[in-house]
């Protein structure tokens, strides 16, 4: 699976912006679906997740209400549409995909294919 990430920018606090992600190489329709991100000099971290089995919706804390994942298997492609976004968001966005089970989907250790990473910078 080859993830090809779109759709950052620089937004004023309070705007939107909604990244793509898109698949090639394999069906991902088989795959559970994640966003991450990283800020610099921290530790990637979850933001959201389609699982496969039911397409279970999975947000951080910290997005939740705010952001939306969701995905196209027709076109091969990931959404995350991310609203009333917060200077603390600010960071470089990826996608990825792996089989994993719940208890490890919020964990990006079990991600096997990861997209180039895409950066979003929220101004206050």
């Amino acid at each position: 699976v080859q993830l090809q990430a779109s759709g950052g920018g620089l937004v004023q606090a309070g705007g939107s912006l909604r990244l793509s992600c898109a698949a090639s190489g394999h069906t991902f329709s088989s795959y559970t679906m994640g966003w991450f991100r990283q800020a610099p000099g921290k530790e990637r971290e979850f933001v959201a997740i389609r699982r496969l089995s039911g397409g279970t919706k999975i947000y951080a804390d910290s997005v939740k209400g705010r952001f939306t994942i969701s995905r196209d298997n027709a076109k091969n492609t990931m959404y995350l549409q991310m609203n009333s976004l917060k200077p603390e968001d600010t960071a470089t966005y990826y996608c990825a995909a792996g089989r994993t089970i719940l208890s490890t989907a919020r964990d990006y250790r079990y991600y096997d294919h990861w997209g180039q990473g895409t950066q979003v910078t929220v101004s206050s």
